[in-house]
């Protein structure tokens, strides 16, 4: 008996003593994950420093964050900054009610599938690059193009995720509905949307990813102002140091929006993270 009484102590103070060993090996392990990132800034910094890497095929970490604080300061990085975003903006709300509708018309309605769904999908396909000149001839070279490229690369991602999710809806929750006496706008509101909720954030998130992409290549071509067009400025006299630091703001950028969306997931599906 007296064993036994021991052994049990020494379980609890075991079971006890595992959460404080988890808390202490988290920040431990969160710390870890910079590590890659810092050695591979290290490694870059001291490569430029012993002329491995020469400053005309790409400058050092120390040049890149000097440019940015010139850039920042003399106020070329806002403005740049703000149309850029303004342009992802308006692109953004433009492809998704384009997704929405079309995602909607196709995932609610077999006909609207034969319809809408081949075109869609030919759509999706065809290279961004080989757009631009039909775009630049429809709508000319200021800034529509550029909206244009933004609006579609969203809502590829946005359409395909809202169609697959309606199409995804339990039947046997449908047939339950119908059991009750729902109409069907309220079995749109109350079902379909909802379950569809998930696979929607999941296309926003893909299609804010894409939609950088999209004003990229946009901003590279017959830009007169944002980051694509500093990044084309500095190109042209070879200042990597610039070049890089447009490319880091794209970075940050994208990163911030992906970062909202999943805030947003969270809290419109509390009841998911709940269970």
């Amino acid at each position: 008996m007296p064993v036994l009484a021991a052994d049990r102590t020494h379980d609890v103070s075991s079971a006890a003593a595992t959460p404080q060993r988890r808390s202490r090996r988290r920040p431990l392990s969160g710390l870890w994950r910079w590590a890659s990132p810092v050695g591979l800034l290290l490694a870059w910094q001291l490569a430029s420093s012993t002329g491995i890497l020469p400053d005309d095929k790409l400058s050092s970490p120390a040049k890149v964050l000097a440019a940015g604080l010139d850039l920042a300061t003399s106020g070329q990085l806002g403005d740049a900054f703000v149309v850029s975003l303004r342009r992802v903006l308006i692109g953004v709300a433009v492809g998704a009610v384009i997704a929405l509708a079309l995602g909607l018309v196709a995932g609610l309605s077999r006909w609207g599938a034969v319809l809408v769904d081949p075109p869609v999908q030919m759509l999706r396909t065809l290279p961004f690059l080989g757009l631009i000149p039909l775009f630049i001839i429809w709508f000319g070279i200021g800034e529509e193009p550029k909206i244009a490229l933004v609006a579609l690369g969203f809502a590829f991602p946005l359409y395909l995720n809202v169609y697959a999710g309606i199409r995804d809806t339990d039947p046997q929750l449908l047939e339950a509905t119908a059991v009750l006496g729902f109409t069907r706008w309220e079995r749109l509101a109350h079902v379909v949307l909802p379950a569809a909720l998930p696979q929607a954030l999941v296309g926003l998130r893909q299609g804010l990813g894409v939609a950088w992409l999209s004003l990229i290549v946009g901003e590279q071509i017959n830009a007169d102002a944002g980051l694509g067009y500093l990044i084309n400025n500095a190109r042209d006299f070879l200042r990597t140091d610039q070049v890089v630091v447009g490319l880091v703001v794209y970075a940050a950028l994208g990163l911030a929006t992906d970062a909202l969306v999943r805030a947003l997931e969270r809290r419109a599906l509390r009841w998911r993270n709940a269970r």
